[in-house]
């Protein structure tokens, strides 16, 4: 009964939405990747000129992701990709689906190693963020 209702609410999204392909992704990494911190970016506007874009009315076709997750622990990048990839498998393969797909996947350790060398870079240190 659950999945009949999961199943018709996303249909409904697909039909009603104006970014339906974003609303699968962000739905399907929510799922299965439980991210800490999920950001979608739509940028098929920059890429409608190609020339493998003529023709196409689809406005989903280039996405940036930046994906933070625990599921990433232990895995190499090409691992984490294959992971997205998969997820996102029907969206990729359909016609007028996703043409493009950047990916940048952290565990939340390193999105933490990253904030803290950003700031070392800025010449911030633990003790001046700790007093803001």
């Amino acid at each position: 009964m659950l999945r009949a209702k999961l199943a018709q609410s996303v249909r409904y999204m697909s039909t009603r939405s104006m970014t339906p392909v974003e609303d699968a992704m962000r739905m399907k990494i929510t799922q299965a990747l439980n991210p800490t911190n999920l950001e979608i970016y739509n940028d098929s506007g920059m890429h409608s000129h190609h020339k493998a874009m003529q023709g196409t009315v689809s406005k989903e076709t280039h996405f940036r992701l930046v994906i933070t997750s625990e599921a990433f622990r232990s895995k190499m990048q090409p691992a984490r990709h294959r992971m997205v990839y998969a997820l996102l498998k029907e969206e990729l393969e359909r016609a007028g689906g996703i043409h493009a797909l950047q990916l940048r996947t952290k565990t939340p350790a390193e999105e933490a190693k990253q904030r803290e060398q950003e700031r070392a870079d800025r010449g911030e240190h633990l003790a001046d963020v700790e007093h803001e």
